[in-house]
């Protein structure tokens, strides 16, 4: 999976584990924003650093979603993107250009979030 697969979407690309307390507590409001834009083609990325696979595999089975989920047990991606703290999220427009980012857990349906992904989505 490449951003560039993606190109013409807005990417809120996530970078999250199965033992992060944050990154569990942010899932739903992941899933809910996703689900809100969907037709504004803004698409979740979210990016697991978990080097237990069975642990990954039972967070995608205990919390079913639509977004699209990679594991990264190499931690090649986020090492990328200078990411360390968990969760940390990026959101990148449709040209793939990085807009903004977000370090720490985030509230994903906030008005304040949602405008600005609206935004994105239509220019």
């Amino acid at each position: 999976m490449t951003l560039s697969q993606l190109r013409g979407k807005v990417v809120v690309l996530n970078f999250w584990a199965s033992w992060c307390a944050p990154c569990i507590a942010e899932t739903p409001s992941l899933i809910a924003m996703q689900h809100a834009l969907k037709d504004r083609d803004v698409v979740v990325l979210a990016v697991s650093i978990d080097d237990d696979d069975s642990a990954y595999h039972r967070f995608i089975r205990d919390h079913p979603s639509e977004i699209l989920t990679v594991r990264d047990a190499q931690q090649a991606s986020n090492a990328l993107y200078g990411t360390f703290r968990f969760p940390e999220t990026y959101i990148v427009d449709r040209n793939g250009v990085l807009r903004r980012k977000f370090i720490g857990q985030a509230n994903w349906t906030e008005r304040e979030i949602m405008d600005y992904l609206t935004k994105l989505s239509t220019s």
